[in-house]
């Protein structure tokens, strides 16, 4: 044997060595890959079901909120009409029921207190304040009067 033909053999020896080598990665390969399609499956079988239900869980929900959000479109109408039906009848309302008994509650208050000066003897105040008779400007005329003479009498 030559020292040709002994390269050549050993090279052979080395390639079918890593040949071996290569076959045993490769069925470790194989046989991780078939323990991840099974785990895969397993997942799958497992999340379908999950996913279908979330799905359902989600389309309700939506049809809820779209409901919800008609309500709330509707009494948001609703609630604009009271509005606008408050006020335009509330002023109206108001007025028509408090003005007459306010009026009167406030002339029989501004009555009794005239009466109650009077008994008491105790000048008359008047409800605007001072005014001027025949055309003067000065206050003074008011304390002028004679007890039955009134200031629109003398004016």
């Amino acid at each position: 044997m030559t020292a040709g033909e002994l390269v050549l053999v050993v090279a052979a020896v080395l390639c079918a060595i890593g040949f071996a080598a290569l076959i045993v990665v490769l069925v470790r390969v194989l046989d991780t890959l078939h323990d991840v399609r099974a785990e895969v499956d397993e997942l799958r079988s497992e999340t379908t079901p999950l996913i279908r239900e979330l799905l359902v869980t989600t389309d309700e929900a939506r049809a809820t909120v779209e409901e919800a959000r008609a309500d709330l479109a509707r009494f948001d109408r609703v609630l604009g009409s009271a509005e606008a039906i408050g006020d335009a009848v509330g002023g109206r309302v108001a007025r028509t029921t408090f003005s007459s008994p306010m009026i009167k509650a406030a002339g029989l208050a501004r009555g009794t207190s005239r009466t109650i000066s009077r008994l008491r003897g105790s000048p008359r105040n008047p409800a605007i304040g001072p005014v001027a008779v025949d055309g003067r400007d000065d206050v003074t005329s008011l304390g002028t009067l004679d007890a039955d003479e009134s200031p629109r009498k003398r004016a």
